[in-house]
């Protein structure tokens, strides 16, 4: 018998012009490297309220576009899901490519029937040292704890469903909430969240050239001492919202 999977890939993108068509082919080249009887998939492309050419472009290369009015990571990827029709998600953040590894693996980790979702290691070229060392620090952690990063995050539509989504009152890591409640979620059903390893998927380094290490250990800093007044307020997370593309 021919499994059937039906496989929503949702990409939110804010003023991403530069980067949405090298992310939207990495997309198409994977999953024509998966092809495979039953297997079908959606490509949709959140607008989260871009000034510049995005939505157009995602158009043009014949993706579903859904426009999210509020400039918030998790109402962009909510509305992506509201729109999706697949049993299963994938968020893909719009300046980072898919290859067709990782993909094959999350197919094998779906097909497997033991896990409710998952997450990726990371590779970014270009780093300095200081950002190298944050960044194996991060996927330490993220392996260990089973944490996703935000550039990569696949649910089991029904589990995300029930644990409500992407935490909307969030305006960053949100994707840090979302896979603690969907280890919980699974855990009561005998299913694992994990994190592949195998084929590390490929995101742009720009914020750190963009943002200055000062910068960045500031957030970092302010993130790490005062959660809660820093991440449920936009005034304080710039290396998200005010547009250095």
């Amino acid at each position: 018998m021919i499994a059937i999977m039906h496989l929503s890939i949702i990409i939110p993108a804010f003023n991403e012009e530069r980067l949405i068509e090298q992310c939207l082919r990495s997309v198409a080249a994977s999953t024509a490297a998966n092809a495979k009887p039953g297997f079908t998939s959606e490509v949709i492309v959140v607008d989260n309220n871009s000034t510049d050419k995005t939505a157009e472009l995602a158009r043009q290369a014949g993706t579903q576009v859904v426009f999210e009015p509020i400039n918030q990571i998790g109402r962009a990827r909510n509305a992506g899901a509201a729109q999706a029709t697949g049993e299963w998600l994938l968020f893909l953040d719009a300046d980072s490519l898919l290859n067709p590894g990782l993909l094959a693996d999350i197919l094998e980790m779906i097909e497997s029937g033991k896990y409710v979702g998952c997450g990726s290691t990371l590779r970014m070229d270009g780093l300095p040292w200081w950002a190298n060392l944050t960044l194996q620090f991060w996927t330490r952690v993220s392996v260990l704890i089973r944490w996703a990063a935000g550039a990569l995050v696949v649910a089991r539509r029904d589990a995300f469903q029930e644990v409500g989504g992407f935490d909307q009152e969030l305006y960053a890591l949100d994707e840090i909430r979302l896979s603690k409640q969907l280890k919980q979620w699974g855990r009561q059903r005998g299913l694992q969240f994990t994190i592949l390893t195998k084929h590390p998927m490929e995101t742009s380094s720009r914020k750190v050239s963009l943002y200055s290490g000062r910068e960045v250990a500031v957030l970092m800093f302010r993130i790490f001492f005062l959660p809660r007044r820093t991440l449920y307020d936009r005034k304080h997370l710039s290396i998200w919202y005010d547009g250095r593309r």
